[in-house]
């Protein structure tokens, strides 16, 4: 398992809690904000508070902390 990390865009630092699958648990400025998960392609998706399933459709913020977590990754 992973071990959590900040990563910073602009003046918010999201704090990114690895899970199994490729799951990711965002946190903004300490409060518990989001999943996310990359999907095949070049995109990220956000996954549903309730039952975990990703919600198709295009978020910046979330292509955004993606992507700085790909850096992070590197």
């Amino acid at each position: 398992m992973e071990e959590p990390f900040d990563i910073e865009s602009g003046h918010i630092t999201y704090s990114v809690f690895p899970e199994e699958d490729g799951v990711y648990t965002i946190f903004k400025e300490g409060i518990e904000y989001m999943k996310i998960q990359k999907d095949e392609g070049e995109q990220w998706l956000k996954l549903d508070p309730e039952t975990d399933l990703p919600l198709f459709g295009v978020d910046e913020e979330v292509n955004l902390i993606g992507g700085e977590i790909l850096r992070y990754k590197l």
